[in-house]
């Protein structure tokens, strides 16, 4: 009997440890498995706060975007200057004082009763 009880104390001492084995392992696997998640997170809440789109760039973003806005502001007033330019020029109905304008500044022409004065540029006063 004594034998007996020894080897059932030994076959449940074994199972209990090997329990414990099983229950250290899944253990050990769900607390990797929680540490990289924390990980992940970290790198998530890390990026939306100082990452290229973050919280902290959102000022450098807004400040950009009205830079961007004035430039585009500019622009589209240089392009209606231009095709008001375009408009003026088209064959059917030529301005004549900017064609005659244009001809006088890109073909150096000139009327016989006109005369040409050449001026030196200017001299700027000394800065005071």
């Amino acid at each position: 009997m004594a034998i007996f009880l020894a080897k059932i104390t030994t076959l449940w001492w074994f199972g209990a440890v090997m329990q414990r084995r099983r229950f250290d392992r899944m253990f050990r696997k769900e607390n990797r498995t929680r540490t990289v998640g924390m990980g992940a997170m970290g790198l998530i809440v890390g990026l939306a706060l100082v990452g290229p789109s973050g919280l902290l760039s959102w000022s450098e973003t807004l400040r950009l975007r009205d830079a961007r806005a004035a430039q585009l502001a500019e622009l589209e007033e240089r392009r209606d200057e231009l095709q008001h330019r375009v408009t003026l020029l088209s064959p059917d109905s030529a301005d004549p004082d900017l064609v005659s304008e244009l001809i006088r500044e890109n073909l150096n022409v000139v009327h016989p009763d006109e005369m040409v004065i050449i001026l030196d540029d200017p001299v700027e006063p000394a800065a005071r």
